[in-house]
């Protein structure tokens, strides 16, 4: 089982598939944000910035997935965004739940990326905040963005720790096993 999902990781259509799913999700946050004028939090921009990291892995991935660093390393960046995106997840869940039931919470006005990462000075039009957190303005099956972007970056985090502990498996090269 180990061995097969580490051959799986060290083909590029693995790693174009990640590619793919990220940026659906990110070109998906960018039609909300100008197609249909819903204005993200600050929560919602760094979960936008951690999809943006799993898309990084996904490259990082597909230059060179039969080298061993390479994909480790790539595989730490999908890991690490993608509980970085859930941690962000569930902060919003859980504002949109106290205000629902009529509690006060609130977030910063503006992002804290760190210098050397200057996300919203690069790009604004896609990691400037422009709305305030807590606003459900989008359901789809009776959940909210955030509810659907927790299940989404859980998801990438359980793939990402399964694909790491396939690591661990051992590719035979006998052509009789």
């Amino acid at each position: 089982m180990l061995a097969t999902i580490k051959k799986i990781s060290r083909h590029r259509l693995s790693w174009f598939l990640l590619i793919v799913s990220a940026l659906a999700l990110l070109a998906s946050g960018l039609y909300f944000q100008y197609g249909l004028n819903l204005q993200p939090c600050i929560k919602c921009i760094y979960i936008r910035a951690a999809f943006a990291g799993v898309l990084l892995a996904g490259l990082l991935g597909l230059l060179a997935p039969r080298q061993s660093m390479v994909r480790l390393l790539a595989i730490a960046l999908w890991l690490t965004s993608a509980a970085i995106g859930l941690y962000q997840a569930l902060e919003l869940v859980n504002i949109e739940q106290t205000l629902a039931a009529g509690g006060f919470s609130s977030c910063a006005l503006f992002a804290e990326f760190p210098a050397w990462l200057a996300l919203d000075k690069w790009l604004p039009s896609v990691f400037e905040v422009t709305g305030s957190c807590g606003a459900v303005d989008w359901q789809f099956l009776g959940l909210s963005m955030a509810y659907w972007s927790m299940l989404i970056l859980a998801a990438y985090l359980l793939t990402a720790v399964v694909v790491l502990i396939g690591q661990l498996g051992r590719i035979s090269n006998n052509p009789y096993r």
